[in-house]
Order: C-alpha cells, then structure tokens, then sequence
C-alpha cells in the first residue's frame, strides 16, 4: 500500500514524499487514514528551519551541522481503514485519534496508542487534542486552585490552549501576553480578562496591579530568555511558573536569587517527555489519559476547539505553508492540512 508523509528533506525544504506499507497490519496495529492534522508551530518551524537545539537530548557540540531528512507533525484525527486480527478495542470505520500522529495519510499505531473520538466532536476539532494536551499539562503541575491568578506569556497555538483551558480551571484573573495586537484580541475571545503587550514599558507594574500582589500562576510558552525574565518580574512571593515553551537558547540571564531563589517562586519543567509514560498521579498524567480528558471536556461543551481551527490546507502545498510558518510572525494559531483534498 502507498502513503503520502510530509517530510522535511533539507534546511526549509517540505515535500510529499511516497512510501511503501504493508497492506494488512499486524496482529495489534491499526491503520488510520488521516482526515486532519494540525501544525505545532512552535516545534515544526523549528525543525524546518534546521534549529539544532530541537531535543532535550544531549548531542556533540562540535555537531553543528543540522540533520535530515526529519518527519513531522504529532498531532492528527482519522477514521480507522484496517486493524490486526487481534485488535478488539477498535474496528473499521471508528473515528480517532492516534497518540503523536504525524503529517500522512496513514497513521500506523498500536491499540493502545489511538483514542475514540466522541460522535458530536469533529474530526478537525480532535486534531488539535493531542497538541492541547502539552498546556494542560503544565497548568496541572503548577496545582493551580480555583480563583487563582493566572499569566500566560507568549500566545502561539499552545499558549492560546493555555488560555482557553485555564478559563475551564477556574483561573481569575487570566492575563495574556503577546507583542501582536491581533493574538491578544483573539485570547480575550478564549477566555484572558486582560491582554497585555509585554514589551509595555510598565507591564510588570500593570500585572501586579490586576491581581494585587502579583499571579501566583504563569505558563511561560515563548522559551525566550527575556520572556521568562519579565514574567518572574511578574509573579507573587510562592508563586509557579511552569517552563513550557522549548528553551531553544541556553544562555539565560537571570537573576536567580532575587526572582525565585528569594521569593520562592518554583519552576516546572514542563516537557512532553517529562510526563509519565504508563501511569498517571496526582498533577502528572499520561498524555493519552490527558487526550482523553480534553476530547471528554470538548464533548462536555467545557471547550470549544472549533474556534481554533482558522485555516485548512492540501498536503500538496506543504512547501508554500512552512514557508509561510518560517516567515510570518502571525502564521495562524489553527492551521491544519485536509488529508482528504488529496483523494
């Protein structure tokens, strides 16, 4: 069987590239056939350009010369075309979504690695669930309480999840950061009270006067050193900060003892693969066991995924999108590739 997988070949280079799978899976993988999938900036924009720094893991600094080819994408939704004869959780024709899933027709994935979709949450809406996990996340290990204040710094795709997920935690005040006006505008839709740019000469003190004494919650999604340095300006004596955004630079300038050591201010470091592979505990879940609450809560109406979902393209045009991802400082907050434009 032929399958089509987006893969970056080279520094700034996307292509549709056809592989060979077998045409029946094995005893328990299932094969999805991909309906959506949805662009992690962050991640994706970083890997396309050739960013060397784009794992926690260690590599040889005299190493800096950028590998390829790198497949990506992680997050995606489609209706099952075939299953191993042992699988029994699934069958053909059910809607899911595959635990990291990548930019291709078909998914290949254990069954325990794929999710029902509820019946009254869409196909696009799921393809965000996986990537929206990664915030929720972060926010459960700050154990944010009710009525809590909240800052997210950086509004990008995961930082706009933040918001909207923190609304449903009971977060208040949420205040939301970002340089372009027109991510702010779109976090007062999510849920934010308040919009601020950080570069505002007097955002600190704006912060602070908000909530009193400063938040007692922020998820820091930029992964800029300058980013983390002015949300600790913001936060409350005791107060969480949780690292979400990917510190693609090392060389932060911070001073430590006076803006958390002092204030004792605790920092999470919230990674995709510092969560538990196999069992979930208080504040620390399994991303499926994560998945599933976000696709509950969806289908509850606690969330609204739909508004996220701004732009849908073929796979064919992969090239011109991750063009645009490198080059647009506003590429939109929910776009997606429509793997059925290619049929």
């Amino acid at each position: 069987m032929k399958i089509k997988t987006i893969v970056f070949t080279d520094k700034c280079k996307a292509e549709l590239i056809e592989s060979e799978i077998p045409d029946v899976p094995r005893d328990h993988e299932i094969y999805v056939k991909t309906v959506h999938s949805t662009i992690s900036a962050g991640t994706e924009k970083a890997n396309f350009t050739g960013d060397l720094n784009v794992s926690i893991v260690p590599r040889d600094e005299s190493d800096n010369v950028p590998h390829f080819p790198r497949t990506c994408g992680y997050s995606s939704a489609g209706v099952i075309m075939a299953v191993g004869k042992n699988v029994k959780k699934f069958k053909v024709g059910d809607r899911v979504i595959p635990m990291w899933g990548v930019h291709t027709t078909v998914n290949i994935k254990d069954e325990n690695s794929v999710l029902k979709v509820p019946d009254n949450v869409s196909l696009s809406a799921a393809s965000t669930a996986y990537i929206s996990t990664f915030p929720l996340a972060a926010i459960r290990k700050t154990g944010l309480e009710a009525g809590e204040s909240a800052l997210v710094m950086g509004l990008g795709i995961l930082g706009c999840f933040a918001v909207h997920q923190l609304r449903a935690f009971g977060a208040y005040p949420i205040i939301a950061a970002d340089p372009v006006k027109e991510r702010r505008d779109f976090a007062l839709k999510l849920g934010a009270d308040y919009a601020l740019d950080p570069f505002d000469p007097d955002f600190a003190k704006t912060v602070k006067e908000l909530t009193g004494d400063g938040v007692a919650t922020a998820i820091e999604v930029t992964g800029v050193g300058q980013a983390l340095d002015t949300t600790l300006d913001c936060m409350a004596k005791r107060g969480r900060v949780a690292l979400l955004g990917c510190t693609r630079d090392k060389n932060f300038t911070i001073d430590y003892y006076r803006k958390v050591h002092g204030r004792g201010v605790q920092l999470f470091g919230a990674h995709i693969l510092a969560t538990p592979s196999v069992e979930s505990s208080h504040g620390y879940r399994t991303v499926k066991d994560e998945a599933k609450t976000v696709l509950d809560l969806i289908s509850g109406g606690r969330l609204n995924y739909e508004q996220f979902v701004n732009e849908h393209n073929s796979p064919a045009d992969c090239q011109e999108v991750f063009m645009r991802l490198a080059n647009d400082k506003n590429f939109p907050i929910g776009c997606q590739f429509d793997w059925e434009r290619l049929d």
